[in-house]
């Protein structure tokens, strides 16, 4: 599978244009929702990207399922190239619409010791926010 179509590339690219400028501007750096999701379907890992720069390297929340979610950069061509077993490899989570900043999900994995816990919680605690749980 092709992880990035080119309107997740360009919405990335325009997240890390939108850093830089603010920067070069000397203003509050942006913190936008995650893009895009991957996964590996035969294990823990879980990766949030909110912007790509034009080396093709990602920046965001990374968890490799060791209990310790980081923030930083990643390859989106090492990510494309992963085999698993099975003919699988790391796929986009195509129903992956973010809610919050990538702070929020970064704070929420790094207390849950996973991207995936951490989402779990966020959706439970709005769930009871809005009544419905």
């Amino acid at each position: 599978m092709k992880l990035l179509t080119p309107e997740i590339a360009a919405r990335l690219a325009a997240n890390a244009r939108a850093r830089l400028d603010a920067l070069e501007c000397g203003t509050r750096e942006p913190d936008p929702k995650p893009v895009v999701r991957f996964f590996n379907p035969v294990g823990a890992a879980t990766w949030l990207a909110t912007e790509i720069d034009t080396d093709g390297i990602l920046f965001g929340l990374a968890d490799l399922g060791f209990g310790c979610p980081e923030s930083g950069s990643f390859s989106a061509a090492e990510l494309e190239a992963v085999r698993l077993p099975y003919g699988l490899g790391i796929e986009r989570d195509l129903h992956f619409e973010a809610t919050h900043p990538l702070s929020v999900y970064a704070e929420a994995a790094r207390t849950a010791g996973s991207i995936i816990v951490g989402e779990r919680r966020l959706r439970a605690a709005a769930r009871r926010l809005s009544g419905r749980g």
